[in-house]
């Protein structure tokens, strides 16, 4: 039986309430919020769930060990003593990346070479060999060092959690299926809720919204880089997959309806669902901002609408912002949720939100505006 384990799970800045959410709602303890990043507790059950089960997480980390380190010396001795031969075994391959802030020991290149060769000198004294091949499946040793304290991390998930299998292709400038996925979560859906994205791209909003309507673990269609390791029995990952596939809600009466005013973008927003499991849910045509008109029962519009880099662009964004306000009509059952790094959204939408909350989509800063009332 494996003990305790402490997991980290990086996230994009202003999803960190979020992410807290879903921990808790999996069960995961000992949970703990920082800017960036939400740490738990649990065992390899947890690590499977949570790698399958986080929407808004980038990756699931192991928390190895942390110490202070101003010296290589002292980094290197730290290294050292921690137990890397309870995850890898001989044959395993262990990169080492990592990033320094603020901090005595500066020079990353440096500090990935000290770091691999504390673990080689480890593993050389568990494992009574000087030669490693790596030939095995990968290990991914991360490290982090602010202001002085060294973190040092096994990645568990390999390419990011934003990659669920469904985007094979996508538009200019899509929005990340986490970042989506922590939009999705302020609109406080419900498994019969109707959506409208008018903006749609190649549907990764929408997706989303489906994904967690119908109670789909994201990470259901996609494998992980610890699915691989010997020290992780594989029916740890045969059950938590099966319990996922148990836990779909087959009968959910979610509805999404995406429009866009470039067709291809409607045909690659289905051709993406169907990969998701979830086109009997979804419509998309291609349709002008102009002639949004959503259904007249209750409803929920998301959108990323596009926003320009040149003042051209940046004047058509204006442009669709007012049309945006004029379609956009305020009643108590539909509910608008917007995002936009414009400063001036507001006033040139027309209304002031309800509500906002700063994200960052990609290295820009933005602004959800959520209007509900």
């Amino acid at each position: 039986m494996m003990h305790t384990i402490k997991m980290a799970a990086p996230c994009l800045f202003g999803l960190e309430s979020v992410l807290s959410g879903e921990l808790k709602k999996i069960g995961a303890k000992n949970i703990e919020v920082s800017d960036g990043k939400v740490t738990y507790t649990g065992d390899w059950q947890m690590l499977a769930k949570t790698n399958l089960w986080l929407r808004t997480a980038e990756r699931v980390l192991v928390v190895l060990d942390s110490f202070r380190a101003e010296t290589f010396e002292e980094l290197f001795q730290g290294v050292l003593n921690i137990p890397f031969e309870a995850y890898l075994g001989k044959d395993d391959a262990f990169p080492v990346k990592g990033w320094s802030l603020n901090s005595q020991l500066a020079s990353v290149p440096d500090c990935q070479s000290i770091v691999k060769r504390a673990v080689v000198k480890r593993l050389e004294r568990q494992y009574h060999q000087s030669w490693f091949t790596e030939t095995g499946p990968q290990h991914q040793i991360q490290f982090s060092i602010r202001k002085n304290i060294v973190t040092i991390f096994l990645d568990t998930s390999g390419p990011g959690l934003h990659k669920r299998g469904y985007r094979q292709t996508s538009l200019l400038a899509p929005i990340k299926e986490t970042l989506a996925a922590g939009i999705v979560d302020f609109t406080r859906l419900y498994d019969d809720s109707v959506l409208y994205d008018p903006f749609c791209g190649s549907g990764t909003l929408l997706i989303e919204a489906l994904l967690k309507g119908m109670n789909i673990a994201p990470g259901i269609n996609r494998r992980f880089a610890a699915e691989r390791w010997d020290c992780i029995p594989a029916d740890v990952w045969k059950q938590a997959r099966s319990e996922a596939l148990d836990l779909v809600k087959r009968d959910a009466k979610i509805r999404a309806y995406g429009y866009d005013i470039d067709p291809q973008a409607a045909e690659l927003t289905l051709a993406n669902a169907k990969k998701a499991g979830v086109s009997a849910h979804i419509r998309a045509k291609a349709q002008d901002i102009s002639q949004f008109a959503p259904l007249p029962d209750r409803a929920i519009v998301v959108c990323n609408p596009p926003y320009g880099k040149r003042l051209l662009e940046i004047k058509e964004a204006e442009a669709l912002y007012q049309k945006m306000g004029q379609v956009f009509v305020p009643s108590r059952d539909k509910k608008y949720y917007i995002i936009s790094p414009h400063e001036d959204f507001e006033p040139i939408f027309g209304r002031t939100a309800d509500r906002r909350r700063k994200l960052y989509n990609g290295m820009m800063k933005c602004q959800l505006f959520m209007y509900f009332r």
